[in-house]
């Protein structure tokens, strides 16, 4: 299933052109609201108008995890807060990360979660229940999609007291929580002597924060006797709808009208264009109005094909080491 096959089965010189448009928008954009990327871009004598064809992206300097811990939040914020609809705090192992949304961003993090839901088998008549503390807004995100869709969504909350009441009393067949939540799920069950592979659940969809490829994903796929699909969401993007995998599990589809993805070489700042070969993964945000990112380094190691997907899609996939295109 397809959610929107106009943008997801576009052909690839056409999606190119839109890459090119939004990215021009976003790094004009940026030079001119964005305290961080102005001091960015006039320490490295860079500008905006040097960026005249996709490739003239490597130009530009890249943003890295340390920088924006070093940083505060607000210097990234392009935006008055009159025009800020959504404030995120998410909580990470170095502290708290603010992330801000206008409208449109929110609009966009429903299509692009909209997409992820479906790709991964999700209808109107799904029930999926949501571990985890909804002030999180990948969470509330996915949330807001399920609704788009007509799917019946269940906040799980936090406590696992209400995972187990929640999952007896309704036939969820679809979880969506972080790995390190669903293991504390099967383990719970585990101690009141019972087995997740006794419900109904049939599929999960892992929001991994650190990690592209869920590291406990084979475990809980034996544990659960379910089909697990990964969604990668660190703290410094907007939405879990970046990275997606469809059910023919053949790496995860960038969308990639709204992030434009480069492998780049490791030891090296020179991009990778031939497919299947391994580098780091640089995403460079498209589409992002409160909080433009540009050139961000993920430290992700991935090989990418343009090759078009067995489910019909077009957009770039990539894999990790412990994945197959």
């Amino acid at each position: 299933m397809i959610a929107n096959a106009n943008v997801e089965q576009m052909d690839r010189k056409d999606l190119q052109a839109v890459q090119l448009s939004n990215l021009k928008k976003t790094l004009r954009w940026a030079e001119e609201k964005s305290k961080f990327y102005q001091e960015k871009f006039s320490s490295s004598e860079v500008s905006s108008k040097d960026v005249e064809t996709l490739e003239d992206i490597q130009k530009l300097p890249f943003t890295t995890k340390e920088e924006l811990r070093r940083d505060d939040s607000f210097s990234r914020l392009t935006m008055p807060f009159s025009s800020v609809v959504r404030v995120a705090n998410i909580e990470t192992l170095v502290g708290d990360y603010f992330h801000f949304y206008t409208k449109g961003d929110k609009i966009r993090d429903m299509e692009l979660m909209t997409r992820a839901l479906v790709a991964s088998g999700l209808t109107q008549v799904s029930i999926v229940g949501i571990q985890g503390d909804l002030r999180d807004s990948r969470l509330l995100g996915t949330f807001l999609a399920l609704e788009e869709i007509g799917a019946t969504s269940v906040p799980l909350g936090a406590e696992p007291k209400d995972w187990i009441k929640l999952l007896s009393a309704i036939g969820i067949d679809t979880l969506i929580s972080t790995p390190q939540l669903i293991m504390q799920l099967v383990i719970q069950l585990q101690a009141m002597g019972k087995n997740i592979a006794d419900y109904p659940v049939k599929r999960i969809l892992c929001i991994n924060l650190d990690n592209i490829q869920n590291p406990l994903q084979n475990h809980i796929e034996d544990r659960t006797q379910t089909k697990v699909f990964n969604l990668y969401s660190p703290s410094e993007f907007f939405s879990a709808g970046m990275l997606y995998q469809c059910e023919k599990h053949l790496g995860q589809h960038v969308a990639e009208d709204a992030f434009l993805a480069e492998i780049i070489a490791f030891g090296s700042d020179k991009e990778i264009t031939e497919d299947h070969r391994m580098g780091e993964l640089v995403v460079t945000t498209l589409t992002n109005e409160a909080m433009p990112l540009i050139r961000y380094r993920t430290g992700q190691a991935v090989s990418k094909t343009i090759e078009k997907c067995e489910c019909g899609r077009t957009f770039m996939r990539i894999a990790t080491p412990f994945s197959y295109l």
